[in-house]
């Protein structure tokens, strides 16, 4: 509910404040004094784009300020996604800088533009003229059956299952569509599989093992006589480095005596000795395994040919790469060998899922249904008290394919004439008609569900009499569930409000000023014959005005 309006520095508007309270309340005031701007002013706190022209003073900013009880609207879970401090008693202010820059906050929190657009849907509901062309869209006749069985908790356990469904239906259109692409390029695969396969590569480093086993095996010869060098020089019979250390160790042994003790050197000379030993032991044992070996020349030759030109054949530079390559291909033949039975399978979940959504949308209709006569009763009963005696409205449904929504095509159909067939209800009501047509589904709505503050602009455009009462009474009746605000130019329309403001213009030196006041009794029955009369106001409008304002209570 919209408590507090404030307004400053918007457009005629210089500062207003409004206290509103809930059941209807009514705005007047003639043609051009600014009723509107008001809506044009609660346009900016539901997101709608910022404009530097609607600043009166082009030194200030604009500020736009409203206060709502939200308590029951259930929105603590919008605010928490925002990161929006949550109150029963929320605050929305709107700011156009003299800069052109606009700012929004909520709870004195910084909110974007969107969070004010999916708030302000939940709180504002501005019914014109214009939203009577929700009227032609099939969506919202079905968004009002849903509304009316509460079947919202059957809606969304059966989208849940259609969006599986969907989600099983591609993935069983990939399948297909995949296995009809790879199919073509299937030999060319097991080709090449079977050549990787056949190459039967486990370590991802064995290109570099061969190529240092290869170079081994063309050394051997050379290395071997190395070999043979190394152990003359070490271990030949007198002239071997071991056996003149053996002499250097004797001949140390007889000068032992004159030798300073901590040189140390008869020890020394024999570690070195011992260890010319081990090198010696360990190249002789090393020499025993270097063998030129023709046959593993040739098979390390082969090996190291294959795998280079399978190397090169597919682009890489190392066996782990081609080893990759060969599980990506052994995946994808697979998957085309599987296709029978991975088809079986989708095809058994896909049915299982279509039962269930099926299941799920025909209880939906079913609850949809239950409401048709109630809707069809009160929306005609509704257009007959308001003056149209001939006209008929009906709820027509048809079975349709599953959709996002179910398997219902629900449309509104009307004729305002006797003996006339119910048709589209946009092809064949007058704006006047779809008004009424509008109004009625709007006032059936407030008795189902918690609704947002409406706002009607004028929705008794075409209309005056004993019809302009008739919707008067109407948005009176609606205004024991929701708050209705009505800005209107019929005097039957604003007597049946708890609470009357009047918009007036006042020219200063400068400029032209607008101004809200809630009206007491007395200056209601004075505005409210104004209205019937005009600018003179005669004592039968006084008279007339008050009886008005009488039969509205």
């Amino acid at each position: 509910m919209l408590k507090q309006l404030t307004i400053q520095n918007y457009a005629l508007i210089e500062r207003t404040e409004l206290d509103l309270a809930d059941g209807m309340s009514v705005i007047t005031g003639e043609t051009g004094a600014g009723k509107s701007i008001m809506l044009g002013a609660l346009g900016l706190l539901l997101g709608q784009k910022a404009d530097l022209q609607v600043l009166q003073d082009k030194e200030k900013k604009c500020v736009v300020e409203a206060t709502f009880d939200i308590s029951a609207y259930e929105l603590r879970q919008l605010f928490d996604d925002a990161d929006i401090d949550y109150a029963d008693e929320t605050v929305v202010r709107r700011e156009i800088l003299p800069s052109g820059k606009s700012r929004s906050f909520v709870n004195e929190t910084p909110a974007n533009v969107s969070f004010l657009k999916e708030l302000g849907a939940r709180l504002i509901d501005i019914h014109s003229q214009h939203q009577n062309m929700l009227l032609s869209q099939t969506s919202f006749h079905l968004d009002i059956v849903d509304s009316m069985a509460q079947s919202g908790e059957e809606l969304s356990a059966y989208a849940k299952v259609f969006t599986l469904m969907k989600a099983k239906e591609k993935e069983l259109d990939d399948l297909k569509s995949l296995n009809a692409s790879q199919s073509k390029e299937l030999e060319f695969d097991r080709y090449l599989l079977n050549e990787l396969q056949n190459a039967k590569m486990e370590h991802p480093d064995e290109l570099e093992t061969l190529e240092k086993q290869q170079e081994a095996q063309d050394k051997a010869e050379e290395i071997k006589q190395n070999i043979a060098k190394i152990i003359n020089a070490l271990d030949t019979e007198e002239t071997g480095v071991i056996s003149q250390l053996g002499e250097a160790s004797r001949c140390v042994e007889h000068l032992s005596k004159y030798l300073p003790a901590e040189t140390d050197i008869p020890s020394r000379i024999e570690s070195a000795r011992i260890d010319l030993e081990d090198i010696c032991h360990t190249i002789q044992e090393f020499s025993e395994n270097v063998e030129f070996d023709a046959d593993e020349l040739r098979r390390l030759t082969d090996r190291l040919n294959l795998l280079n030109a399978l190397t090169k054949k597919h682009s890489v530079q190392t066996v782990g790469e081609l080893i990759e390559i060969r599980d990506r291909l052994a995946e994808k033949v697979s998957s085309v060998d599987n296709f029978d039975e991975r088809l079986k399978e989708l095809n058994e979940q896909l049915a299982a899922l279509t039962t269930d959504a099926q299941k799920l949308a025909d209880a939906l209709s079913d609850k949809r249904k239950s409401v048709f006569d109630s809707i069809t009763d009160y929306v005609g009963g509704q257009l007959r008290e308001m003056g149209m005696a001939n006209a008929k409205f009906v709820v027509s449904h048809k079975r349709a394919a599953l959709g996002p929504n179910g398997q219902d095509d629900i449309r509104f159909l009307f004729s305002a004439n006797k003996n006339g067939e119910p048709t589209d209800i946009a092809k064949v009501a007058s704006g006047g008609e779809m008004s009424r047509v509008m109004l009625s589904i709007k006032s059936l709505l407030s008795q189902a569900k918690a609704l947002p503050t409406i706002i009607f602009d004028e929705i008794d455009t075409g209309v005056s009499g004993d019809v302009a009462n008739k919707m008067g009474l109407i948005m009176r009746d609606m205004a024991k569930h929701i708050q209705v605000l009505a800005i209107t130019h019929l005097p039957q329309v604003a007597a049946c409000g708890a609470r009357q403001y009047r918009v007036y213009k006042e020219d200063t030196d400068e400029r032209t000023i607008s101004h809200i006041s809630l009206l007491n009794a007395e200056e209601r029955v004075t505005e409210i014959a104004k209205m019937l009369s005009g600018a003179q106001v005669t004592e039968t409008a006084l008279a007339n005005a008050e009886e008005l304002l009488k039969n509205a209570k």
